[in-house]
Order: structure tokens, then C-alpha cells, then sequence
């Protein structure tokens, strides 16, 4: 399947409150109608993240379809349409990214109800070749994370071939998703030498600055 990321922000005018239950509450019963769709999640960023400044994104919305076929087929839609139409009720239309991706799952685990998200956004270092990036984070830095205490489950996703069709550059060129049992497990997981490595191996396939994150909540809404 292909995973279709949103990357959302709200409403200038709206709470992240507001922004939140909208999204949740009413938002999710107009995907529902979209043909083709085979699972659907909102991943919310936990409200103590905006203490410091909104984080890069106020949402990240994740749709599975079967092929590109199916997507084709959502995009044409009349209820697509209705998706579009609800969406300035409380997205900053102007600002959406999406990302199709493939998904590679390192590390496989339940995530619980009650579980923290935390999702990097990657961008690949000047001079490497989508291949090389794509096969260095799978294969090697992939053990790395793989490796971190209270890890619960690893998820990486990765841009598909077409976002790059004709010179073009996708938002990211991947996103990370780990999941932990609770902000206590990641937080030890932060400050764990597992991390220490994993993070300094960042350098070799990563832009030379902090990835873009949010520590968020996941709601799983359609599968």
C-alpha cells in the first residue's frame, strides 16, 4: 500500500483546541466517504509541544490506498471534493505539503492508545542520490533506532520515485515514525547512548541541522 502524509497547518485564527477537535471530530466523518481509502490517522502533537512556539506542523495526517490507481480515483471524486470544501473550516489551505511515500517497518510492535509518536521530518544531505539516502537510512541507520531502549515499534517512510518526476523535490524526502509506550520511555530513550549514536550518525545521510519533530498522539480513525 502507499501512504499518502499530509502535513497540516491550522487556522491562524483558530486554538489548537479548536484546531484539534474539529480535525478529529468532524473532519475524519467526511474521509470516511472517500472511495478507495484503507486506513486513515491523525497524528495530533501533544499540547504541551506548543509551550515553546508552534511546533513545524499542527498535524500530520496519514491515508493508506492500495495503488496510485486508487489515489487517482480518490482525486477525481465528488466526495474528495467535499474534502477540499470542509478543509477551509479549519486548515491553513496554503500551507499543506503532502508526501506520498512507501513504507519500511523496522521494528514491529503494538502501539497502545496511550502510546507517544514521536515523528522526524528527513531531508536528505547535499550530493546524495535519493538511492543512496534511501538505502543508508533503511539499512544502516535503521539498526541504529532499532536499537533504542522502550522502542516500541519503527516505521520509516520514504518518498515515492514520482515525487522527484521532472526535477522536482517533495517537501521531505522521508518521514520517521517511532512509537513509545509513554513521554517518560521516550524521554530515557533521548538520553540514552543508543540515541548518542544514532543521533551522530545523522551526519552522514541527513542536512546538517536538526530534523524537524513533533511528539504528537496518534488516532487511528479508519482501518
Amino acid at each position: 500500500m502507499i501512504n499518502a502524509i499530509t502535513l497540516l497547518k491550522r487556522r491562524p485564527d483558530l486554538s489548537v483546541e479548536q484546531f484539534q477537535e474539529y480535525w478529529r471530530l468532524r473532519h475524519a466523518d467526511v474521509i470516511a466517504r472517500l472511495p478507495g481509502v484503507e486506513r486513515y490517522a491523525q497524528s495530533h502533537p501533544l499540547p504541551a509541544t506548543y509551550r515553546d512556539g508552534d511546533p513545524i506542523y499542527d498535524g500530520i495526517a496519514e491515508l493508506w490506498a492500495r495503488n496510485s490507481q486508487a489515489f487517482r480515483d480518490i482525486g477525481v471524486s465528488e466526495a474528495y471534493k467535499e474534502v477540499q470544501a470542509d478543509e477551509s473550516h479549519f486548515l491553513d489551505r496554503k500551507s499543506i505539503a503532502l508526501v506520498l511515500t512507501d513504507e519500511h517497518l523496522i521494528k514491529d510492535g503494538p502501539a497502545t492508545d496511550t502510546a507517544v509518536k514521536w515523528i522526524r521530518f528527513f531531508n536528505r544531505k547535499e550530493g546524495m542520490t535519493v538511492e543512496d539516502f534511501q538505502s543508508y537510512w533503511r539499512d544502516t541507520h535503521g539498526a541504529l533506532m532499532a536499537a533504542l531502549p522502550a522502542l516500541v515499534r519503527y516505521l520509516q517512510c520514504h518518498a515515492r520515485a514520482g515525487a522527484y518526476a521532472k526535477g522536482r523535490q517533495p517537501a521531505h524526502d522521508g518521514v520517521d515514525m517511532t512509537w513509545f509506550a509513554s513521554l517518560d520511555a521516550w524521554h530515557s530513550a533521548m538520553e540514552s547512548a543508543a540515541y548518542g549514536r544514532a543521533r551522530a550518525d545523522q551526519a552522514n545521510f541527513l542536512v546538517p541541522r536538526d530534523c524537524p519533530q513533533v511528539i504528537a498522539r496518534e488516532y487511528l480513525l479508519i482501518d
